[in-house]
């Protein structure tokens, strides 16, 4: 008796806490708020997780600011006057040094005038006493374009460097492996070229891309989202020397001059596409507790008809097996995300006009 008796205690315990704690003791789907975390912005371009935790943020007009993730008041960094915001180019991505304590480099890529011409670069700072002092360029003279720019930013474990570009217009340049446009390059973080790189002294990781937006690496994976034409918005896996297809090919390898294309270049195939177009931007994995039903999942932030978008993985990482949608139509376009150590995910909207918000999605728990 004694033994049953303590046996429904422990049981009552292990009840009482998972309810306290709002964490369900099999993992069962919660429901999720949105919270207006920040708002008065203007054409916020990249949000990340800063190892201080706060929010770091760029916006396309050239400022660099962190994030109160509890309050949303919004510091200023650095405005970046060499910055040329020309309709969908300006102050794109952005990432931090993974080892950020004893190496407070942030890197961001920005779009700016040579000569009266249009160009990108990727440029290194050091964070120091709330500032960011000491521009290094890392990798400059990248064509740009009002539209089609890219550029996501990603450090990987063994720290190199990866960059989306664009095809800034040119259908021409994606299969040229001498342009850096319509690539993802790989380079050393001191902007040196890797000696295991694919072509020999060329920072030219996979090729045949249209215009990139979102990139993360996980589950020892590069996953990059692409903007296709007037079909065939892609998530694709990034591997070595790969060709993606573009302009060649659209989407997956259909019957004809496309898999005639596809067979003699090597072409990787994505693992998802859609038409009608959705414009993919900015994306994250999540692999959170605070919401179960979104574990193993890639979260994507779009443009067009403006919503969140949970594409579920299988156990290998390497295909969508279900995908679900969030906030359709409510809070316009969706440009990046960012996902907090605890679970909790901020997304930013991109509409102009100083009308931009940031919005924090959570849990709710019971108390």
């Amino acid at each position: 008796m004694k033994k049953f008796i303590s046996a429904i205690i422990i049981l009552f315990c292990v009840f009482t806490c998972c309810k306290k704690s709002g964490k369900s003791s099999n993992n069962s789907p919660v429901d999720v708020k949105d919270t207006v975390l920040a708002q008065g912005l203007n054409f916020p371009w990249e949000v990340l997780w800063g190892p201080d935790n706060f929010i770091w943020m760029t916006e396309r007009g050239g400022t660099i600011s962190r994030v109160d993730p509890n309050s949303g008041v919004v510091t200023p960094l650095l405005t970046i006057s060499e910055v040329s915001s020309q309709n969908e180019g300006g102050m794109l991505g952005m990432v931090l040094h993974p080892n950020f304590s004893a190496n407070p480099f942030v890197f961001v890529a920005y779009d700016y005038s040579q000569s009266g011409a249009y160009k990108g670069k990727v440029v290194r700072y050091e964070y120091s006493a709330g500032s960011l002092i000491n521009p290094i360029p890392i990798i400059s003279n990248i064509n740009a374009s009002n539209i089609h720019n890219g550029c996501r930013l990603v450090i990987t474990p063994d720290l190199k460097l990866f960059i989306s570009t664009g095809d800034a217009s040119n259908t021409n340049d994606p299969q040229n492996t001498s342009v850096l446009n319509g690539k993802i390059l790989r380079l050393n973080l001191d902007g040196t070229i890797p000696a295991d790189n694919p072509i020999p002294n060329n920072p030219i990781w996979t090729y045949g891309h249209r215009n990139p937006q979102g990139l993360v690496f996980a589950n020892n994976m590069l996953y990059s989202s692409e903007h296709g034409p007037d079909t065939d918005d892609e998530i694709n896996i990034i591997e070595k020397g790969r060709n993606y297809g573009w302009p060649n090919v659209k989407g997956f390898c259909d019957p004809g001059a496309e898999q005639d294309f596809c067979t003699k270049n090597n072409i990787k195939q994505p693992i998802k596409a859609w038409t009608p177009t959705i414009a993919p931007s900015g994306m994250d994995y999540y692999n959170k507790d605070m919401i179960p039903q979104w574990k193993n999942s890639l979260l994507l932030c779009t443009l067009k008809d403006s919503r969140l978008i949970q594409m579920k993985l299988n156990d290998a990482h390497d295909a969508i097996t279900a995908t679900n949608e969030f906030y359709v139509n409510t809070y316009g376009r969706l440009r990046d995300l960012c996902i907090s150590p605890d679970g909790n995910v901020y997304f930013c909207t991109s509409n102009g006009g100083n009308a931009d918000k940031l919005v924090k999605l959570t849990a709710i728990t019971s108390n």
